[in-house]
């Protein structure tokens, strides 16, 4: 069955970075456009940024970009964010996603607290 472990969430302070991973297995990872989405205390999920399936393609929401990098392995079925310069309102559960956007599976996410 499809798998996706996110990892790399933490604590860090404004104006920092942080990398997160998911490591995806059960399914053609490389046939799969893959996204980030994250949902911060008491909102819904949003958004945050799609890759095509050979990464030759990016796209972000106007909160996160010029800021975070969505990146992909291929070889070993690894999505990764790179998030820059951090805010506080950056503050969420961030879930690897299967798909376009929202897509149609999720993992069980990482916390991400930006706080000084």
């Amino acid at each position: 069955q499809v798998q996706l472990v996110e990892s790399g969430g933490g604590l860090v302070q404004p104006g920092g970075s942080l990398r997160l991973s998911c490591a995806a297995s059960g399914f053609d990872f490389s046939m799969n456009y893959m996204s980030w989405v994250r949902q911060a205390p008491g909102k819904g999920l949003e958004w945050v940024s799609s890759i095509f399936r050979d990464g030759s393609r990016t796209h972000y929401a106007d909160s996160v970009k010029g800021r975070f990098t969505i990146s992909r392995d291929n070889s070993g079925n690894t999505l990764y964010l790179q998030m820059n310069r951090v805010k506080s309102e950056d503050t969420a559960v961030y879930y690897c996603a299967k798909g376009w956007r929202l897509g149609n599976e999720r993992g069980q996410g990482t916390q991400v607290i930006v706080s000084s």
